[in-house]
């Protein structure tokens, strides 16, 4: 599996959700829930310039349909798997490890004092940290299939029908978000990016919105992609993963259309550049990296989005975003491979083999900075440090 992604009716009103008609997006989505049905690049021998190190490896449980990324707070890593396993683990050492009591759909969410997880039902759980004793549970629209966002005294939450709940520390609600949406979208699980300053999150019809973090209103809206076509598939734009926010840029990608990155303050365009993806970006110090729906790992300058370089032997393998990691970037893909990349041009300089199954979620940064989490379909967590 790579990623969560159907066709859905966008739900106007509806509490319950949205209804799904059909299948995976097989024949326009290479990210499908099963491995992709064009034959996919085999991998080639590479001549390693740096290594990936094991630190510690761990086990949650397996993921089944959901997609489960990991949540990193400092030393500490929270895990979920989809039968309700939650844990946390400080350097590889199991500190606790509970049955949530529910089937998880969305998850993890963490800071350090909460950690949060989702169900199809819509349930928000809410953990102590320090022990994993329950400390709240709410509720949202639909089902939950995104990591909650925690930052300081607020928990945001985007249900399944494209709306952003905000929660108190202690579990009041404080406000929700919602707008409009096309009659057909994607069903992705694509999370929100929280900051000090606003909340970011992308939309189906490529539409980018900064949310302010005491009522929920909307800041600035920006506009990634604008749909486009002769049927409602072709038109299809939607921002179906987590914006990406590093100082005063916010950079977002829409499947069938364009990276784009924004001042973060007003939301006045930087630049943009045609490219489709439904995994995901990252920001670097000098690039912006995109994974495109064909699993070529793309670099754009920064500043002005000139292209820099394209690593495109990575052919179908339903490729992770990438992860920024000073000189290297980091992906993974659906045989559970961690590819590392050159930052000056895409060039392979480094691979590990985890279980075989695949790496759908993104890889999460750990402390220190040169070191990352990745946890596959079978639940294996794998923490790795570049050298």
């Amino acid at each position: 599996m790579s990623r969560s992604i159907w066709l859905t009716l966008a739900c106007a009103a509806a509490v319950a959700g949205c209804t799904t008609i059909g299948n995976t997006l097989d024949t326009l989505n290479p990210f499908a829930k099963s491995a992709p049905k064009i034959k996919p690049a085999e991998l080639g021998n590479i001549q390693p310039r740096a290594e990936l190190r094991s630190l510690w490896q761990a086990n949650v449980g397996a993921a089944g349909d959901a997609v489960f990324a990991p949540a990193a707070v400092g030393s500490s890593v929270y895990a979920a798997a989809r039968d309700g396993t939650l844990a946390r683990f400080d350097g590889g050492r199991q500190v606790w490890r509970i049955n949530a009591g529910q089937i998880l759909s969305g998850g993890v969410g963490a800071n350090d004092r909460l950690v949060v997880v989702g169900t199809p039902k819509g349930e928000v759980l809410a953990f102590n940290g320090a022990d994993g004793s329950p400390a709240w549970q709410a509720r949202a629209s639909s089902e939950i299939l995104a990591a909650p966002a925690v930052s300081g005294d607020l928990v945001a939450v985007r249900s399944g029908d494209a709306r952003i709940f905000g929660f108190a520390a202690d579990g009041k609600r404080r406000w929700v978000y919602q707008r409009s949406t096309p009659a057909l979208a994607l069903r992705s699980n694509a999370g929100v990016a929280l900051t000090d300053k606003a909340l970011y999150a992308g939309f189906p019809g490529g539409k980018l919105v900064a949310i302010a973090l005491n009522n929920g209103a909307a800041l600035w809206e920006a506009t990634v992609s604008l749909p486009r076509g002769a049927t409602e598939l072709e038109r299809i734009a939607d921002i179906a993963s987590d914006p990406v926010v590093d100082g005063q840029t916010v950079c977002a990608v829409a499947y069938q259309g364009r990276v784009a990155c924004f001042d973060a303050g007003n939301g006045s365009q930087r630049w943009a550049r045609e490219v489709s993806s439904t995994a995901g970006l990252d920001i670097g110090s000098r690039s912006v990296y995109v994974t495109d729906d064909k699993g070529a790992v793309h670099a754009f300058e920064r500043d002005n989005g000139a292209s820099l370089w394209k690593q495109d032997k990575l052919f179908m393998r339903s490729v992770s975003r990438p992860l920024a990691m000073g000189r290297r970037v980091a992906v993974a893909d659906y045989q559970g491979v961690v590819h590392l990349l050159a930052e000056e041009d895409g060039a392979f300089v480094a691979r590990y083999n985890t279980d075989g199954t695949a790496i759908a979620a993104a890889p999460r940064r750990l402390e220190p900075g040169d070191s990352f989490v990745v946890q596959t379909k079978n639940g294996a967590l794998q923490a790795l440090t570049v050298r």
